[in-house]
């Protein structure tokens, strides 16, 4: 009777070195054993990114990161265009690339970053006189129109925050308020953007309104840098804190990792799992307004099973319209065989109306990203079961 379940799986803690396939495997099967569950073809074993990077030492410093930068942004004056406001996922990055500069224009969204952190509510605008789509503020206009305001969950006031990590490494700093990324060229034409998911676009507009030396953070780090961790595709994005003077990288190996682990569980087991690494989800918090999202991509690895959208019916579509005038196990019966039947591509039809229009990928990686939690879990795997049964079977 059971639909999709999603199984937190408890893991040793995982250190630089340490074999991932194997303890991902031994972890999934001694749950299975304890806990008197089996593992079923098409069950999807998912990984956080976290652990595989840490597994694999994809470690830089923010003297590598300094480095970096000053090579491909000069070291005078930088413009550091849409970070995020997070202390776990930015700080320690601002803090590389101010030591590679001798001032950084910070340059921040208003009323809110690029995932959903607030600078202040959307409702001071409403009063303010201020048009965020084309106003340029100061940080003397800022803090006369909206104050000085902490974010509700973490109590950081991230204009300050970041004005002090920057002046702390030794470079000056300027802060402005802006919507439109050409917007920086005004103040500097050596520019990092530093946005996730709109990063090319930002590129390409700074690079029209005249910007010179112009990167996105994919391309700080995408090479090592005296012997550092990276990423060729994705440099400094989805990387976290993680000592005051060092971050974790996004894993580089994450589809050799997700292949491998399936290998291994079919050769334990006989059974065709996929498998999956994956990063931050993609959900929305009502209160603190957060989308998540940090991350480059959600699924940063997984085998060809993952491939593609759910092709689904909307049941109770069918049950109101198609079959409308049938009931009980009549009903039930004319679903199953409407299910079994369906087209393998139902994009457009009315009866999939409803049915969520995201990747596999996506939407299996958010659960997994709602299971695993980001504290004291201790449940880094993730087995998601019965993801790919309908009510047809």
């Amino acid at each position: 009777m059971a639909g999709t379940i999603s199984r937190g799986i408890k893991a040793p803690i995982i250190r630089q070195g340490d074999d991932i396939v194997k303890i991902v495997a031994d972890s999934v099967l001694a749950a299975a054993t304890a806990d008197g569950f089996k593992l079923q073809d098409r069950d999807v074993v998912c990984v956080t990114e976290a652990v595989v990077a840490r597994a694999d030492g994809n470690y830089a410093s923010t003297e590598d990161i300094a480095a970096d930068v000053k090579a491909k942004l000069g070291g005078e004056t930088i413009g550091v265009v849409f970070p995020i406001l997070s202390r776990n996922r930015f700080a320690i990055c601002l803090r590389g690339i101010a030591k590679g500069a001798k001032k950084v224009v910070l340059m921040l969204s208003y009323p809110s970053d690029e995932v959903g952190n607030h600078l202040f509510d959307m409702d001071l605008l409403d009063d303010s006189g201020i048009n965020p789509y084309t106003d340029i503020l100061t940080l003397d206009a800022y803090r006369n129109a909206f104050g000085y305001i902490k974010h509700p969950f973490t109590g950081v006031d991230y204009v300050d925050y970041y004005k002090k990590l920057i002046e702390e490494e030794g470079a000056e700093a300027e802060i402005i308020f802006a919507n439109h990324p050409e917007a920086i060229v005004k103040f500097t034409k050596n520019v990092l953007c530093c946005d996730i998911h709109t990063r090319e676009r930002s590129k390409r507009r700074i690079l029209a309104a005249g910007g010179d030396k112009v990167c996105t953070l994919s391309e700080i780090l995408n090479e090592s840098v005296n012997g550092s961790g990276f990423n060729p595709s994705y440099g400094l994005l989805g990387s976290n804190k993680a000592t005051e003077t060092t971050v974790k990288l996004f894993p580089k190996n994450a589809q050799e990792v997700a292949e491998q682990i399936q290998k291994e569980l079919i050769a334990r087991t006989g059974i065709k799992v996929e498998a999956m690494i994956y990063g931050d989800g993609a959900f929305k918090d009502p209160v603190g307004k957060i989308w998540e999202l940090a991350d480059p991509v959600v699924g940063a690895g997984y085998t060809e099973g993952l491939l593609g959208l759910p092709n689904e019916v909307k049941l109770k579509y069918l049950a109101d319209n198609d079959f409308a005038d049938l009931s009980g196990a009549e009903l039930e019966e004319a679903i199953r065989h409407r299910i079994k039947e369906k087209e393998t591509d139902l994009k457009g039809n009315m009866v999939s109306e409803g049915t969520t229009p995201r990747r596999l990928t996506d939407l299996i990686g958010s659960l997994c990203d709602l299971t695993s939690g980001s504290g004291d879990k201790g449940t880094p795997i993730v087995l998601v079961q019965n993801y790919f049964n309908n009510f047809a079977n």
